[in-house]
């Protein structure tokens, strides 16, 4: 079933979101709120400054712990620059430099550590050491790459487990399509996905990547 990357992605995008603003408007300056106390948004301040650095440095690290580096790399530009995301055709080439420049140095700090607090404290330390671009004059380029590829050869992610630790819910990053354990078993069987194969794992049809050099192609 292919969902708009905005319904798949969406929820851990928000509580990120959410949590590097509560960080910020604790440890390192307020932030505009409304009347009901929650954060206005609508308000001038959260783009192209440091508060949007640190988001975006955070969500991607927080997409990292969750995924893995190369796919938070992916869905980093899936999330911020897909025809359905919001923003998509109104960032600026700044802009766009200044946020893939915060998001690998998320991915940096999301792929060293586990726990989201801790992240949020590294990110702020970068933030501080100057690691972060926190204005669009800032004259340092983004050298990764800047545009969702055509085709990923190992494309898909595991976006839920089970209680037991068993993948359960999965993404194509090609298609843009999640799909349940059942319905990527049956499409694996179908020659859909041949670097993946289906393993009987505890009595459970089990969709796995094909074993080879490489620890990135793993499902994760």
């Amino acid at each position: 079933m292919i969902h708009l990357i905005s319904d798949v992605l969406f929820p851990l995008k928000e509580e990120a979101r959410r949590e590097a603003y509560i960080y910020f408007d604790t440890h390192i300056r307020r932030l505009p709120r409304n009347k009901d106390g929650d954060f206005n948004l609508l308000s001038p301040g959260f783009d192209d400054n440091d508060v949007d650095a640190f988001r975006h440095a955070y969500v991607s690290g927080a997409f990292t712990q969750e995924f893995g580096e190369k796919a938070a790399e992916i869905l980093g530009l899936l999330v911020e620059y897909a025809p359905e995301a919001l923003y998509s055709n109104s960032v600026s080439p700044k802009s766009r430099n200044m946020d893939l420049w915060n998001n690998k140095v998320g991915r940096k700090y999301g792929k060293t550590t586990k726990g989201r607090k801790r992240l949020l404290k590294l990110i702020h330390e970068a933030m501080k050491r100057g690691e972060l671009i926190l204005n669009l004059n800032d004259s340092r380029k983004y050298a990764g790459i800047s545009e969702v590829p055509k085709r990923i050869s190992r494309p898909i992610i595991s976006l839920a487990k089970s209680p037991s630790g068993r993948n359960q819910q999965f993404y194509d990053l090609n298609k843009r399509a999640s799909l349940s354990r059942t319905e990527l078993v049956t499409q694996i069987k179908e020659g859909e996905y041949p670097g993946y194969s289906v393993k009987v794992i505890r009595g459970i049809e089990t969709p796995v990547s094909k074993r080879d050099s490489k620890k990135t192609n793993n499902i994760g």
